[in-house]
């Protein structure tokens, strides 16, 4: 097959034994020699040698009709889906759930009292912190730490919060235990997470859990207001569903990913 602008390091016979693999097409799973030359616009000769190499490194076998391809091309796709992190499997659905709100949207996980980011899709708006990959700020003063800290055990609970923050902050709110597992209870019971100007003036969001396959939470993502700018109203009864329904896309696509089984193929 002819390309152009292949470049000086372009493989060809890689890209040929690409091009044989893909010529198989749903409910066409087995093809002749002659339909696959067609399909790939190889010379006969060229067609054959791809996939009889292809046969003897299992992706390929003979039939009394032709050739059709065989489980081991799952290699390359779970290969390719297990290279992927959560962030990969989330990022499109976050995009869109920017798009739709014109808000920065924020993943993060613990990392003892504190939530660390890691992962974030921003709009250019001022706030009175800033937010990059890595940044940190004290759990209990945040939307996203509420929901990661509202599913731990009440002894990990408090093992977690006996951790001095290392964010170097001193949050607004500074609640007592009573308040602090009032506020978790509730997370818990609605299964997302508000903060309004409880870390720093200005700063307003809801969070809600991104979920495994066993229910567990693995991270939260939230949406983020400057509070002189977006009401409350706004942001709950506007934002918050589109970000419930987001983390529920991710949730379930990272779940999808995570049962993804084991390709085991012999030498």
């Amino acid at each position: 097959m002819a390309r152009e602008r292949t470049g000086p390091d372009f493989i060809e016979a890689l890209a040929r034994g690409l091009d044989v693999i893909t010529a198989f097409r749903p409910g066409v799973p087995v093809m002749s020699l002659s339909a696959v030359a067609a399909a790939t616009g190889l010379a006969r000769p060229t067609a054959r040698r791809i996939l009889l190499t292809l046969e003897e490194l299992g992706y390929v076998r003979q039939t009394d009709t032709g050739f059709s391809l065989t489980p081991r091309v799952l290699d390359l796709g779970v290969t390719y889906m297990r290279s992927l992190g959560l962030w990969d499997v989330a990022r499109p659905h976050v995009e869109a759930l920017v798009a739709q709100t014109g808000e920065s949207s924020s993943m993060a996980q613990l990392d003892g009292s504190d939530i660390v980011y890691v992962a974030r899709v921003a709009v250019p708006k001022i706030i009175t912190l800033a937010v990059t990959i890595g940044t940190r700020f004290p759990a209990l003063q945040t939307s996203l730490g509420k929901v990661l800290l509202a599913d731990l055990r009440p002894d990990a609970l408090d093992d977690v919060l006996a951790q001095p923050t290392r964010s170097g902050l001193v949050p607004r709110w500074q609640p007592d235990r009573e308040e602090r597992d009032e506020a978790l209870r509730e997370v818990r019971a609605r299964g997302w997470a508000l903060t309004d100007e409880q870390l720093a003036p200005g700063i307003r969001s809801v969070a809600a859990p991104l979920r495994d396959g066993s229910g567990r939470v693995v991270a939260a993502l939230n949406v983020t207001v400057h509070a002189a700018e977006t009401p409350l109203d706004v942001l709950l009864e506007e934002h918050l569903p589109l970000l419930l329904r987001t983390a529920s896309a991710v949730s379930e696509d990272w779940a999808r990913f995570a049962a993804l089984p084991e390709v085991v193929t012999s030498a």
